[in-house]
């Protein structure tokens, strides 16, 4: 996923340099990646400057830093069964890049993603709006992708968000969907909309690529690249993503989770929505299941698992 969200990243006018960073033992294949996507700006004219380190002090200067590092999730295999191991590889790497590049934004895609999002804002010590998560801005996508295809029609006519966990526990917001600026419910053919079985669809997405590639690979990449040309656009626009949320949403808060932003050069900044009784019970089941893992990762997450601070 990593190499080829540095492929769709590349292709952003706003995108000078890439820095690929790697683990100790990994300079051969990072070395070769990026001498291959080199070769690849070479084809098409492009003179982004790209370059490989493990040393995370090299991220200084850097206005985004992407981390996909952590153990790939298996068939089968639930998001939150990864939480501690990854934890352990998000925490530490978090610190250093708040210290070595204080004024960037730290966008997570290492699953569980909301968890490793609340780890990595807490750890780093940054502000809530410069650090965030993936979330279930590909889940919204996907949905809007489906429900497109049921009623026929391109997909920009579609508007739809899922919030809640990056998981399971997702919550589609059928009250905020609009298909050419109609909402959806006003629609006569809602009614036969097969809504739960798109969800399942949605939520199993992920587990059927892995089953038979052995990996997701070009819808995150392509998703991490909007998003990174969101920021650097200053486009103000609004996606749902895994961010801090306070209480912003029907009161309840003080954890990373999937929920609309407006994203910009300066961060990812919350807005507040309200939602329909069943939506609000449903969210806050999945803010308990998410807060529940999180505080178990944060309270065995020893501090013998951190760099001490320079």
């Amino acid at each position: 996923m990593g190499s080829f969200a540095a492929h769709a990243i590349s292709h952003d006018p706003y995108v000078g340099e890439i820095l690929l960073m790697g683990r100790k033992g990994g300079e051969e294949r990072l070395d070769g990646l990026a001498r291959d996507l080199q070769d690849s700006f070479a084809a098409r004219g492009s003179d982004i400057r790209i370059g490989w380190s493990v040393d995370l002090d090299d991220l200084g200067g850097s206005d985004i830093v992407v981390c996909t590092a952590g153990i790939p999730r298996q068939p089968g295999q639930d998001r939150l069964d990864l939480a501690m191991e990854n934890a352990r590889i998000v925490a530490p790497a978090a610190r250093t890049i708040s210290r070595v590049a204080p004024d960037a934004i730290i966008f997570m895609v290492t699953n569980p993603v909301d968890v490793l999002t609340t780890v990595a804002l807490k750890v780093s010590g940054l502000k809530p709006e410069r650090v965030f998560g993936l979330g279930t801005h590909l889940d919204s996508m996907r949905l809007k992708f489906l429900i497109a295809g049921f009623f026929k029609v391109h997909v920009s006519e579609v508007h739809t968000r899922i919030i809640g966990e990056h998981g399971d526990s997702m919550v589609p917001l059928w009250s905020a969907t609009t298909i050419g600026g109609i909402q959806i419910g006003n629609l006569p053919a809602f009614s036969s909309l097969p809504r739960e079985e798109m969800i399942s669809t949605v939520k199993t997405s992920g587990e059927q690529i892995i089953r038979k590639m052995g990996a997701t690979m070009y819808g995150p990449g392509e998703a991490i690249a909007t998003l990174v040309h969101t920021i650097l656009g200053n486009e103000n626009r609004i996606l749902t993503v895994s961010r801090y949320v306070v209480e912003d949403i029907h009161g309840t808060g003080d954890i990373c989770i999937g929920a609309p932003a407006r994203i910009n050069r300066s961060g990812i900044f919350p807005v507040a929505i309200r939602l329909e009784d069943g939506e609000v019970q449903a969210f806050q089941r999945s803010v308990e299941k998410i807060r529940g893992i999180t505080r178990e990762v944060m309270e065995r997450l020893e501090m013998k698992d951190l760099p001490c601070p320079s």
